[in-house]
């Protein structure tokens, strides 16, 4: 999927948009991908001089990039988080990088949905954890 596409099931826009690319796998998992420009308002002061993307940014990542596994089912709704779990941040990500999200289901009940993701460059592991969302029907104003 490209930005268009990931749009069409995602609700974030603009700058909230924090993956490039995405596939769902035929197992069922997803891979997605974001490079680092080094212009992001998250970059601003963090930090100056050597910014690097903070950790709060690479969770948001790594769990859009698992709502991907949700494709279609995600059209007309939102998925609201619910819990973050496990995080681990063992490496920076920083501009000019390219990140790799690989996501899974770990598993779903009802509205809810339970995910396991891990953040790369190459074959650095940057942020791993797992994410739970409630997935409701989309907000109108």
């Amino acid at each position: 999927m490209d930005k268009l596409q990931i749009m069409e099931i995602l609700p974030h826009r603009n700058d909230m948009l924090l993956i490039d690319e995405a596939y769902k796998n035929e197992d069922g998992s997803s891979t997605a991908y974001y490079t680092v420009r080094g212009d992001e308002f998250f970059l601003n002061g963090h930090f100056p001089g050597y910014p690097v993307v903070p950790g709060v940014i690479l969770c948001e990542m790594i769990a859009q990039s698992a709502c991907v596994i949700m494709g279609d089912g995600l059209k007309g709704k939102t998925p609201f988080y619910t819990g973050i779990n496990k995080v681990r941040f063992r490496s920076q990500a920083r501009p000019g990088d390219k990140l790799r999200f690989e996501c899974r289901l770990l598993r779903s009940k009802g509205v809810f949905y339970f995910m396991a993701g891990k953040a790369y460059v190459g074959d650095r592991l940057c942020a791993e954890g797992e994410f739970s969302f409630a997935v409701q029907p989309a907000a109108k104003e």
